[in-house]
């Protein structure tokens, strides 16, 4: 192919390459999923399932799979690059041109997202890699405690 022998090769932002207590990572430590044979999910994908439907699936429809108001968020958590998806996420995005009005509002300040973001990215991921079927998984991984303990500092209950 022309053009390819020095075109670097995009890295795997699906695979995971570590755990540790219970988040799984890429090789360039970039939180992943993980799905085991038999349907069972890591912790963060469950928990990101029921956090992005008390959340998100209003504007961007059941199962990540977007809305006629609001995009498809499985394939973006796929493309786009995670610490892009962090910032529109905190920070909100604003899309206005003769050819489109779109309008992601900040969600920087609302813990039930931000103490739960790399839930609901992971979820995304599972989703847009077509590793999780619709639905709620039947099957997690128990809640470690280092993820009590994120969640609880995250919230304040310490």
């Amino acid at each position: 192919m022309a053009g390819a022998a020095g075109a670097e090769e995009a890295p795997d932002n699906i695979t995971a390459a570590r755990d540790e207590n219970g988040r799984y990572y890429t090789a360039d430590d970039v939180p992943t999923f993980k799905v085991t044979e038999d349907g069972t999910v890591d912790w963060l994908t469950y928990s990101g399932f029921r956090r992005y439907h008390s959340e998100c699936h209003v504007c961007h429809g059941p199962e990540g799979e977007g809305s006629s108001y609001a995009p498809a968020l499985k394939t973006s958590a796929i493309n786009m690059d995670y610490y892009d998806f962090v910032d529109v996420v905190t920070n909100g995005r604003k899309k206005v041109s003769a050819a489109e009005n779109s309008v992601m509002p900040a969600f920087g300040e609302n813990v039930n997202v931000m103490c739960y973001l790399d839930d609901i990215y992971v979820y995304l991921k599972a989703r847009g890699a077509d590793a999780l079927p619709r639905g709620r998984p039947a099957k997690k991984e128990a809640k470690s405690d280092a993820i009590k303990d994120a969640e609880k500092a995250c919230l304040g209950h310490e």
